[in-house]
């Protein structure tokens, strides 16, 4: 089977990744990291694909999921608001200048 081929995975799994690259997605995270890190959670969870012949019946954790949301933000919160101020206007003086470049 091919790296990257989904197709030892349960539905229940596949959908798991779905809800956690939406998650991501919606927090400004590129399609490409979104699902790169959905499938590393679901990994991480479920010890990888679970359909016939890979190992079913090993328990999940969770906690992939639980550290990711209590970590989130520190960086941020550490970092003063003249920075936080700064790397905004950078990051959307870039948005417009890939935007008009798409045009």
């Amino acid at each position: 089977m091919p790296r990257g081929s989904k197709a030892t995975y349960t539905a229940k799994q596949k959908r798991q990744a779905r809800h956690i690259e939406e998650g991501y997605e919606k927090r400004g995270v590129g399609e490409k990291e979104a699902e790169r890190r959905a499938w590393a959670t679901v990994n991480d969870e479920t010890g990888g694909g679970k359909k016939s012949g890979s190992g079913r019946g090993k328990k999940t954790d969770s906690r992939a999921s639980k550290k990711g949301g209590k970590l989130g933000g520190t960086a941020a919160a550490k970092r003063s608001s003249a920075a936080k101020t700064a790397s905004a206007k950078k990051a959307a003086t870039t948005r417009k200048r890939k935007a008009s470049a798409k045009k």
